[in-house]
């Protein structure tokens, strides 16, 4: 069996936290919405960025958005926004705070609606990835084809997370519902 290209070409010694989240998270479902929601706020931080700097600042992000709370977040207000753009361990960009801060109250909506967001998620599923775009550009900001897809992969609403020799492929396949095997 042979990892996936990028993480088998990881150093031994390297500080480089995807080999533990392509072995523990990547393609794995997610259950609980604020998780989802954190993984959703990542995907859109990571924009024009690396994965890996998101990944070393998670714990940052994690803080500053109080665990990823949707209720929370989604009451963030002026003074919420500031303390996010003077925070260093983030990414301080206007646009994606904003987005985050949007993005909480449609869960808020789609929870209200659906019971949670994971519902939501599986409802809409299986679509192809042009569907999930269009469908998450109707309900949320900064949501372009690389962030909607990333995120789907990453929590395993869509195949593409590992390739079919990696020994964590046959780990996703075993822990997705029957329906997700569709797409």
């Amino acid at each position: 069996m042979n990892y996936c290209e990028f993480v088998a070409t990881l150093p031994d010694d390297t500080d480089n936290p995807n080999q533990h989240y392509h072995d523990t998270q990547y393609g794995f479902p997610i259950e609980d919405d604020n998780e989802l929601f954190g993984r959703l706020v990542l995907e859109i931080n990571q924009a024009g960025l690396s994965w890996t700097l998101m990944l070393k600042k998670q714990r940052a992000f994690q803080t500053a958005f109080k665990g990823f709370d949707i209720e929370t977040v989604a009451a963030f207000d002026e003074a919420d926004i500031e303390r996010l753009l003077a925070d260093a361990g983030i990414v301080r960009n206007r646009l994606k705070i904003n987005a985050a801060i949007y993005n909480a109250r449609q869960i808020k909506q789609i929870q209200q609606e659906y019971g949670s967001f994971k519902n939501w998620l599986d409802t809409n599923h299986p679509l192809d990835k042009a569907e999930w775009v269009k469908l998450f550009k109707k309900h949320f900001k900064f949501v372009g084809g690389e962030i909607v897809g990333e995120f789907l992969m990453s929590t395993g609403y869509l195949l593409g997370a590992h390739v079919e020799t990696c020994p964590v492929y046959r780990e996703i396949l075993a822990c997705r519902p029957k329906w997700a095997e569709a797409v």
